[in-house]
């Protein structure tokens, strides 16, 4: 392994011909040794290398060539391992995440939030001592993300409780599937849902679609929104499970590699039913590569949004001290030779002009939401009331009619009054909603998830795509 000053100086050895040449550079890093050395020589206290070399000099460098070449900290390297393994740190609870509010809505079994006592329903209100009211959704995800990595204080709110509850959780290595999501859709096909790309995507994916019934299915709805990226090479092996073997799933070139071209490996046998793919504004990455091949192959009908566009080759070159540093190299291009990565301002290296990511073949939208959805979600309606009426004990199947006039009389205790209008133009919206809740917590969100899929508008057009052309009359 090279030393941190000699990788920092072979990452920038070959600049571009309008920057500093080699001697130039040779001299800046002898000044910042020596700026460097005078400090821990006399400045009045010692000078601790961890703000001023790990949190500013080398972030500060990296600053300027483009937001995903950048300085790891150990912390960020052993993150960075975890989102290629199939295993994550945390406490294995899934919750709710409304602006200010964090509803638990499982426990897995074995689990530290199992274990500790967490039940479906509790409202966690502070994490080691901080409040959540007030923050909003990404503040969050960020906190909990965090917190899921060390020892932490959890305080709940539980219903018919007057107290807050405490609960101190222990994170452990728990099975994260990035394949998440696999079930057959009321219209008949296949749906699938991939989160990211870890080490074992391709391997999940092809046990999900055998699972649904392999190559007998009538046709498979791919989900690929909010999916970050992750593993290339994962990505590339899911291409090969819908393309044939020999087919170009995408090209590399940068100014210091080599142009390459990726194809599908021989001996594989795809997949040939019908398949529809769906991307959103937050489809990046790895995910990028594999709509993209299946777009330009016309193997997939894409639907949803255009993407993100990070069509960047990152390399990660490990430092001392556990340390690293992401850097770009290359560009990714798709089958048909577009450029995956949207344009991107100030920084050093070339983006192009064209929007990147990919563009759908149909734009449709999420479901809209109006000022009645808006406030029963923010306000935590739906998992409140769910919760006490299965603390009541409900009988298996749908839910009775007469609940939705109990929810409504409960609502309006709780000074929230839809018109009858309102109430009567999202009634669909809101018996499914609480379906979907009350199967949160008893049987898992992965069958809340069905619910909530089935009435997605997008999931339901890329279903509709799938289905074969009525023949013309004659």
């Amino acid at each position: 392994m090279l030393p941190t000053l000699a990788l920092l100086f072979a990452a920038q050895a070959a600049p571009p011909a309008a920057l500093p040449d080699i001697k130039d550079q040779v001299e800046a890093i002898r000044k910042f040794v020596a700026v460097y050395a005078a400090l821990s020589d006399e400045a009045a206290e010692p000078v601790d290398p961890n703000p001023s070399i790990y949190g500013g000099a080398l972030p500060g460098m990296l600053r300027g060539l483009d937001p995903h070449s950048v300085f790891l900290d150990p912390d960020q390297m052993q993150q960075l391992k975890e989102m290629n393994s199939s295993e994550r740190k945390g406490f294995g609870s899934v919750v709710s995440i409304l602006p200010g509010r964090v509803f638990v809505l499982q426990t897995l079994p074995g689990t530290p939030s199992a274990k500790s006592g967490l039940s479906p329903g509790d409202e966690i209100v502070a994490v080691n001592n901080i409040s959540l009211m007030g923050l909003e959704p990404e503040q969050l995800i960020q906190l909990l993300s965090e917190t899921r990595r060390r020892e932490a204080q959890i305080y709940v709110r539980r219903l018919n409780t007057p107290r807050l509850l405490s609960f101190q959780l222990v994170p452990e290595n728990l099975a994260a599937p990035s394949v998440d999501r696999a079930f057959l859709l009321p219209a008949g096909p296949g749906y699938i849902r991939v989160a990211n790309f870890d080490s074992k995507t391709g391997q999940e994916l092809k046990a999900a679609i055998e699972k649904l019934g392999g190559a007998a299915l009538p046709g498979l709805v791919l989900d690929l929104r909010n999916n970050p990226g992750g593993s290339v090479e994962t990505a590339l092996e899911a291409c090969s499970l819908f393309l044939k073997p020999g087919t170009k799933l995408l090209s590399i070139r940068g100014r210091s590699k080599k142009e390459e071209e990726v194809h599908a490996p021989d001996g594989g046998t795809p997949y040939e039913f019908p398949l529809t793919v769906l991307i959103n504004e937050k489809t990046a990455s790895a995910a990028e590569i594999l709509g993209s091949a299946l777009r330009d192959h016309k193997r997939a009908i894409l639907l949803g949004n255009r993407s993100f566009g990070k069509g960047l080759v990152q390399s990660v070159y490990p430092l001392s001290g556990g340390s690293g540093i992401a850097l770009t190299v290359a560009y990714y291009y798709s089958p048909a030779g577009a450029n995956l990565q949207r344009p991107l301002k100030n920084v050093q290296i070339e983006t192009p002009d064209s929007p990147g990511g990919i563009a759908p073949d149909e734009t449709v939208f999420p479901d809209s939401q109006n000022r009645l959805r808006a406030v029963l979600d923010m306000s935590g309606s739906f998992t409140a009331f769910a919760t006490e009426l299965v603390r009541k004990g409900l009988p298996n199947g749908p839910l009775p009619s007469t609940v939705y006039d109990d929810f409504r009389i409960w609502l309006s205790e709780r000074q929230i009054q839809p018109s009858v209008s309102d109430w009567s133009a999202n009634g669909e919206w809101l018996r499914s909603r609480l379906q979907q809740e009350v199967l949160n917590l008893t049987q898992g969100v992965e069958k809340g998830d069905e619910i909530e899929l089935a009435r997605d508008p997008v999931v339901r057009r890329a279903a509709e795509r799938l289905k074969p052309a009525t023949p013309a009359a004659k």
